[in-house]
């Protein structure tokens, strides 16, 4: 069985008007592909993609020109779905939730709109496994990209904020991904919480960048106490501070931590200065996190390879 096919349009010159009530028009637990084709604009409402339905995508033209916004807060959340559904605090409060396995969004920003200063506010949190995001752009300030659960690749994607912007404890890689730091904070908080857990966030030929200012962030900090980063062949600009890592406040995080760094360059790339705690892979070591299989790992049942294969240009449908 093919994939189906539906369009959204805020003009109504589309199958449905929203996003939400398109996700709300595939059968519950569906087990062929649905791509919601989304029009240009900026679509202002929570979205929720439930656990009971999987295998959806959502496709745009262009990230710039096709927003999902909302404006919830960790104190403050005005949605659709009951507290009991999607859960309360930073929890709760992703613009977009995704609990449905076998997610994929291509050309879309998600954004969470709530200004600077109203503590965690998610753009979009992913409990789900096997999700993949392809040239998608994330906004916010603090807590904009929760990857919760799950597996997750994302390629060619901006994600920017201020403090803990790219946290949770899945099992993500982030290929040719821009991270933009806009004010001081903290880039990733991972929180594996054992060293038998398997999860953490590599980040692969990426590129730091900030605000024109100098060693005002930190690579990340261990929102769990076995917290995992890999850093590799990535340009740090000078936003980033010279120690690179810190504790949270607790010196045991950091017999605990995990935090590489292999073959990194630029201004904010500074070995010889980096916390003691926090060190350069060797290459032995770095091989593991250097390839798709970080998060594809079973030879034999591979889902990202399949998933890349499948991309569809928007023209040629």
């Amino acid at each position: 069985m093919g994939s189906r096919t539906i369009t959204v349009a805020q003009s109504g010159a589309a199958d449905y008007r929203t996003v939400q009530e398109a996700i709300d028009s595939v059968p519950l637990n569906n087990t062929r592909r649905t791509v919601i084709r989304i029009a240009p604009g900026v679509y202002r409402q929570p979205v929720y993609v439930p656990k009971t339905k999987n295998l959806i995508t959502l496709a745009g033209i262009r990230p710039e020109d096709t927003l999902l916004t909302w404006n919830n807060t960790a104190t403050k959340i005005d949605h659709h779905q009951a507290a009991r559904v999607i859960g309360t605090g930073t929890f709760g409060c992703g613009s977009t939730i995704v609990e449905g396995e076998d997610f994929i969004a291509e050309n879309i920003t998600f954004e969470n709109c709530a200004p600077e200063g109203s503590g965690q506010a998610v753009a979009i949190r992913v409990t789900a496994d096997r999700c993949t995001f392809y040239n998608c752009r994330f906004l916010g300030w603090q807590d904009t990209l929760y990857l919760h659960y799950g597996k997750q690749y994302l390629r060619d994607c901006y994600i920017e904020g201020s403090v803990d912007f790219i946290f949770g404890n899945s099992t993500a890689l982030l290929e040719h991904c821009h991270i933009h730091c806009k004010s001081a904070g903290f880039i990733t908080a991972q929180s594996r919480k054992s060293s038998q857990e398997t999860t953490g966030y590599v980040f692969l030929r990426c590129v730091i960048t900030g605000n024109g200012g100098t060693q005002y962030t930190c690579l990340g900090r261990p929102w769990g106490p076995f917290g995992r980063v890999v850093l590799a062949y990535t340009y740090m600009d000078a936003c980033v501070k010279h120690v690179g890592w810190n504790n949270w406040g607790k010196a045991e995080n950091e017999r605990t931590a995990c935090f590489y760094e292999y073959k990194c360059f630029g201004p904010g790339s500074c070995p010889s200065k980096r916390v003691t705690w926090a060190r350069e892979l060797i290459d032995e070591e770095a091989e593991q996190f250097l390839a798709h299989s970080f998060i594809d790992p079973d030879s034999q049942r591979p889902w990202l390879a399949q998933r890349m294969s499948a991309r569809i240009p928007y023209s040629a449908m």
